[in-house]
């Protein structure tokens, strides 16, 4: 049960029942399933129930013995508390689904996502930078932000302190997205919770492939970067200090054929090092 490199553009139908929708869920939970593994899983046996059904006997030719799938008790408690939170589940193939992530080899077969779906199908760009950033950065950030939203873009950033706060907030009137490195009804970090809620009420998006009530972890927010810069037509970086996940996404961005920007930050300021 090896990750592979599967290209996930191949056709795959989106769920028509929620017995099937179930099924990609428990897929997709199971343990040693990602991505790439439940997109083989889904071309090599048709349905996720039939996937379900094969796991333990290849997990068995692979060595893995005792292996159990997802039990059924953990999905229904997710979905439960998605329909708790007034969340919903994105399949792969439905029409709310984020059509800019379909060309990603990568992309999520499901999304939990609070808000306004529909702002996907407007023009992003994303707005990215540092936690700690300067007066003059955040400045920029929300002058950035405004001028995008007066344009007709959404504005798509990851919650965190500092440029991405300010990206979000500026934008709020006009459309942002913001992509949550754990479940999407885990208000992080606690400073922002005010604001992840006004992004609801605004008519935004929040968006993330995390389980619901998942708490992020450092691992989880690379995964969360390459989402960001997949949603968005171009990056812009506004301060990033070196080795900083700012600069993943835009690793993450020239990966993906989007289009990296950077605002000039001053030569001694570490904070713009990167």
């Amino acid at each position: 049960m090896a990750a592979d490199t599967q290209s996930s553009t191949h056709p795959l139908l989106p769920p028509t029942s929620e017995d099937v929708r179930f099924d990609w869920l428990r897929l997709l939970r199971s343990r040693r399933v990602g991505i790439s593994t439940f997109y083989r899983l889904m071309a090599a046996h048709g349905s996720a129930a039939a996937a379900l059904a094969a796991l333990p006997d290849i997990a068995a030719a692979a060595g893995v013995s005792g292996y159990e799938t997802c039990p059924e008790g953990v999905v229904a408690a997710e979905l439960k508390a998605g329909r708790q939170a007034r969340a919903r589940l994105l399949c792969r193939g439905d029409p709310d689904y984020p059509a800019a992530l379909l060309d990603l080899e990568d992309a999520p077969p499901l999304l939990w996502a609070m808000g306004e779906a529909g702002v996907t199908s407007r023009p992003m760009v994303a707005l990215v930078g540092a936690r700690n950033a300067s007066s003059l950065g955040l400045r920029m950030a929300k002058s950035l932000a405004r001028g995008l939203g007066e344009a007709g873009c959404v504005v798509v950033s990851g919650l965190a302190r500092g440029i991405d706060a300010a990206a979000h907030g500026a934008s709020l009137g006009t459309g942002t997205l913001a992509v949550m490195g754990g479940g999407v009804d885990v208000l992080y970090p606690s400073e922002n919770s005010r604001l992840a809620e006004d992004i609801v009420h605004a008519g935004g998006l929040r968006l993330s492939e995390q389980p619901m009530g998942l708490a992020p972890q450092a691992r989880h927010f690379p995964a969360r970067n390459r989402l960001i810069s997949g949603l968005a037509q171009a990056v812009v970086v506004v301060e990033a200090a070196p080795k900083s996940g700012s600069l993943i996404t835009a690793r993450c961005a020239l990966d993906q054929g989007r289009e990296v920007l950077a605002v000039p930050g001053h030569p001694f300021d570490s904070r713009a090092a990167g």
